[in-house]
Formats: C-alpha cells, sequence, structure tokens
C-alpha cells in the first residue's frame, strides 16, 4: 500500500512558556539552569519566550534539569468547558435556589458553584458546614445575608468573603430582587 503523502500543519508549538513555568515552580533562576544545562543565559531566555528552538539534544537536557518530561511540553493542557444551560444541578440545601456546578465533575481540589437565588430564598435553618477547608462566596448579583454563629455579613455586588469550609453558616436573600453567587470550595491538602 503506498503511504499517502500528508502536508505537516503548520502550527508553532509554544513549548517556551512551559518551559518557563517549570523552571519558576522549581524555584530556579535562568542563571542556576544555564549553569546546570551547560546552555547559555540568553539562549534559555530566548527559548522560554518561543524566539528560538532548542535542539532534541538540549531539550532533552533541560528537561532532565527541570525534573519534567518532553511530553509535557506539548501535550494539550487538560481544560474543559462546562456552559451555564449543560452545568448539573445540584442541591446543597436550602429554598428558592437554582444551583449548578460549574466547575468540571472530575475536578476534586476545586469546586465552583453558582446559585441563582430568588427573593426570600434562604439556607438551612439550621447553620451547617461544608466538607472543604476554604469557601469563598462572591456576590455577582443582588444582595446575601450570610450569617454565622453569632455574626450576620450583609454583602453587595461584588464583595467576596473568605472563611473556613467547616464554619457552620447559612444565608438568605432578604431582598425582593434576584441574587447571583459564585461559590469556591477548595478541598483538603490543597494549597
Amino acid at each position: 500500500m503506498k503511504a499517502l503523502p500528508v502536508e505537516p500543519k503548520d502550527e508553532t508549538v509554544a513549548i517556551g512558556p512551559r518551559i518557563r513555568a517549570a523552571r519558576q515552580a522549581r524555584h530556579l533562576t535562568i542563571e542556576q539552569v544555564a549553569d546546570a544545562t551547560g546552555l547559555t543565559k540568553g539562549f534559555l531566555s530566548r527559548v522560554e519566550r518561543d524566539l528560538t528552538s532548542p535542539s532534541v539534544a538540549s531539550l532533552l537536557t533541560l528537561c532532565q534539569v527541570l525534573s519534567i518530561s518532553i511530553g509535557d511540553l506539548f501535550n494539550a493542557p487538560d481544560t474543559q468547558l462546562i456552559r451555564w444551560d449543560e452545568a448539573p444541578r445540584i442541591s446543597l440545601g436550602g429554598h428558592g435556589i437554582n444551583e449548578r456546578l460549574v466547575s468540571a465533575r472530575t475536578e476534586r481540589r476545586v469546586q465552583v458553584v453558582r446559585s441563582v437565588i430568588t427573593p426570600g430564598g434562604a439556607g438551612e435553618t439550621d447553620l451547617y458546614s461544608v466538607d472543604c477547608d476554604v469557601e469563598v462566596l462572591h456576590v455577582v448579583a443582588g444582595r446575601l445575608v450570610l450569617i454565622f454563629g453569632g455574626t450576620t455579613m450583609d454583602l453587595g455586588e461584588g464583595d467576596t468573603v473568605t472563611f473556613p469550609g467547616r464554619e457552620p453558616h447559612s444565608w438568605s436573600n432578604p431582598t425582593d430582587e434576584e441574587t447571583v453567587v459564585i461559590w469556591t470550595l477548595v478541598s483538603p491538602g490543597v494549597r
């Protein structure tokens, strides 16, 4: 069987930013990487800015020093798009609330929930907590009263509050307008 002539794609693969991110994640300077690889600082700087392409040998050496695989430089990032209409409905309790998980179902490090709360909507009567390390609540539109043991916070559009995830709380929309909030729940062990 004759091989079909396939034209190569005219796409450049931007590996420079990934190399820079790997270097910075290891808290290494360009000078330290240059010393460890035998490559010049100027060359490494141009590679990180995608102004030049390293040889296979240079790339192997660079990846060994940065403790990354060459494949990691070329693999597409794992991204997942969640459209509002397709976001799964969830229920964390309360009434008058439409809650949807807007982060990927498979993401375990952080979960993002978008809640649309009708006028008079409220959380549980009893204070409750969520099994996470940190909760971040951001009011996109409207007003929300956040209730803790002996404290309440009146939050308006654009306000954000961060608190321990295991802190007992509840909430209410005391207005005659819809409130939209984003809850970000950070799982234990994520820093």
